[in-house]
């Protein structure tokens, strides 16, 4: 009796087991074909291509644990993929590289990969030099995402610069050139000119705006992940999340410990290498002749403009600093980034507001998985109106007038927007044309003349 009931019990949990399985491998398949589903509508709205540093997987490698998709802090990202990590919302990626350290096997590197085809990445090597010598590119214009990979390659580049330097020693007069000119103050050319301080090199350091960069035009009170890293002078930033308020304090505090003078509202015009491998730095402040150049520009350059009647109103804003200052009001968002969508978020949570996004194409492409889903809260809670296929004809005192068009582009109709201001968040002009003209070779270009060896974004 007891060997039946044994045999029953074997046969029922066989079953049991057997259905388990069943039911776990369709959870599996559906969870796959959501994924692949994912990764199709990524392809069409151009949200599969990476445009910082990402994971370069080794599939046969990977072990399938999840370590680095639980481990990544932008959602959405990475995802387990019939078994094997999968980068599947690449644009959503600024290279983090949790998931680098995460991975037990060290199945993915985080980097650029492959920039032969990318003419938007200049060619570098691992120093940061690009294809001109002497010339440096640092931070986002190399394809660098976060101020903790910027600070890294700015302080390392000075370095580089500085070993030149003690091997071919120069006399120092007051007509000698400089050592270093640092174009752009924001988190790598930060580092590159505490480090340069440090090192006793004779340098300056000049910014179209002022100290801070893009950081510096961030809103109010925006949190910035970090992660810990030493900055020259100053020592270890510690903490993994500072407020935009406290990073411009921070770096204010040190620059005015050291002295160091940065020459705001100078705009690099053109930089020219001569006879003797020098290079003169034509700026609006004037001619400044240095042995090395570091460009610390960022990529977002001069803000792209509509090129519509009254956009010259000063109602009419292209960046976003205090929100608090905006309340009870029609305001309209152009754009459809992430800055554009976290503008409208911010303006939509102000008491009173009412808030219209308008954007040029029929879905939202290249944004954050996270902003995604909060815009898509936002119309269906009615705190923001979105106008796709929309481009701005006019701007009017308190309206702006929409052109809807259809999926081809044609007009197809217009809407009048009550709008007391208008932010425009369009883009920039990237300083592609200025690098290009220095004789900078970007990814896609022939190996460099002289023979070494590029790698995008050192």
């Amino acid at each position: 009796m007891n060997a039946v009931l044994m045999i029953g019990v074997g046969v029922f949990l066989c079953a049991v087991f057997t259905v388990l399985g069943i039911w776990h491998r369709a959870i599996q398949a559906a969870e796959d074909e959501r994924l692949f589903r994912q990764m199709r509508e990524a392809e069409a709205q151009g949200s599969n291509q990476a445009l910082t540093q990402h994971p370069q997987i080794d599939i046969g490698q990977c072990i399938g644990c999840g370590s680095c998709v639980q481990a990544c802090p932008e959602h959405g990202v990475l995802a387990l993929v019939e078994g094997k990590a999968c980068l599947v919302n690449a644009s959503g990626c600024v290279g983090h590289g949790c998931c680098e350290t995460a991975c037990p096997v060290g199945a993915l590197v985080v980097g650029l990969g492959d920039i032969a085809a990318r003419s938007d990445i200049p060619l570098l090597d691992n120093e940061g030099e690009t294809s001109v010598p002497g010339l440096f590119i640092i931070g986002e214009l190399g394809g660098i995402g976060l101020i903790r990979h910027a600070i890294v390659q700015g302080t390392g580049a000075v370095e580089a610069i500085h070993r030149r330097l003690q091997e071919d020693s120069v006399p120092e007069d007051g007509r000698a050139p400089l050592d270093l000119l640092i174009v752009g103050c924001g988190p790598s050319g930060i580092a590159a000119s505490l480090r340069a301080h440090e090192l006793g090199m004779r340098f300056a350091v000049i910014d179209q705006d002022d100290l801070g960069g893009t950081v510096r035009k961030y809103p109010r009170n925006k949190m910035t992940l970090t992660q810990p890293v030493d900055l020259p002078v100053y020592g270890r930033m510690k903490r993994t999340q500072y407020r935009k308020e406290e990073l411009i304090e921070l770096w204010e505090g040190v620059f005015s410990s050291t002295g160091i003078k940065v020459r705001a509202g100078v705009k690099l015009a053109g930089l020219d290498q001569r006879d003797d491998g020098t290079f003169s730095a034509t700026t609006s402040a004037g001619e400044i002749v240095c042995r090395h150049c570091i460009l610390a520009l960022g990529r977002r350059g001069t803000p792209r403009r509509l090129g519509v009647p009254g956009e010259e109103s000063e109602k009419v804003l292209y960046r976003l600093i205090d929100v608090v200052d905006y309340a009870d009001l029609p305001l309209l968002v152009v754009g459809g980034g992430d800055s554009a969508i976290e503008a409208a978020l911010a303006l939509a949570a102000q008491p009173g507001n009412r808030v219209v996004l308008s954007y040029r194409r029929n879905a939202f492409f290249r944004i954050k998985q996270r902003n995604r889903e909060h815009i898509e809260a936002a119309r269906q809670e009615g705190r923001v109106e979105v106008f796709f296929n929309s481009q701005v004809e006019r701007i009017d005192p308190g309206e702006t007038v929409l052109a809807l068009n259809s999926d081809a582009g044609e007009r197809i109709g217009g809407q009048v927007v009550p709008a007391e201001f208008v932010f425009v968040f369009a883009g920039g002009e990237p300083p592609f044309p200025l690098l290009k003209g220095m004789g900078i070779k970007f990814g896609g270009s022939a190996r460099d003349e002289a023979g070494h060896a590029m790698k995008g974004g050192g």
